[in-house]
């Protein structure tokens, strides 16, 4: 008598639980609850594209002072002339590079032709 009681029991708890299980995974898969789940890994990957663009910007100031630093352009207490957006090198050296260009810049269009033919 106990026996069958025992295994009635059982299969009663193992039925509520199978049932409880395939009823949660259903709630899971309506258009509501897969809605809240896409909504929830868009803010997630919104955050995680925010810490990389965090990071990306840590690392561009990082590079930027290296080379004010390489170039001689680092703004000190000593010499406020010069302003945090540095865009132009300093004097001597940008004559001395202005010297050494040998690109014409000052190409006349005339010379430049375009053949609409030529494509075809």
């Amino acid at each position: 008598m106990f026996r069958r009681a025992f295994w009635f029991t059982a299969g009663a708890a193992a039925g509520v639980w199978a049932t409880t299980k395939v009823n949660r995974q259903l709630k899971k898969l309506t258009p509501e609850s897969l809605a809240a789940q896409a909504a929830d890994k868009a803010v997630e990957a919104g955050h995680r594209l925010k810490d990389f663009a965090l990071d990306v910007k840590a690392g561009m100031t990082q590079r930027e002072d290296e080379l004010n630093d390489a170039l001689g352009l680092r703004q000190d207490a000593d010499n406020p002339a010069l302003t945090d957006n540095v865009t132009a090198l300093p004097g001597p050296r940008r004559l001395r590079a202005i010297e050494n260009d040998k690109t014409n810049h000052r190409a006349s269009r005339s010379a430049v032709t375009y053949n609409r033919n030529e494509d075809h």
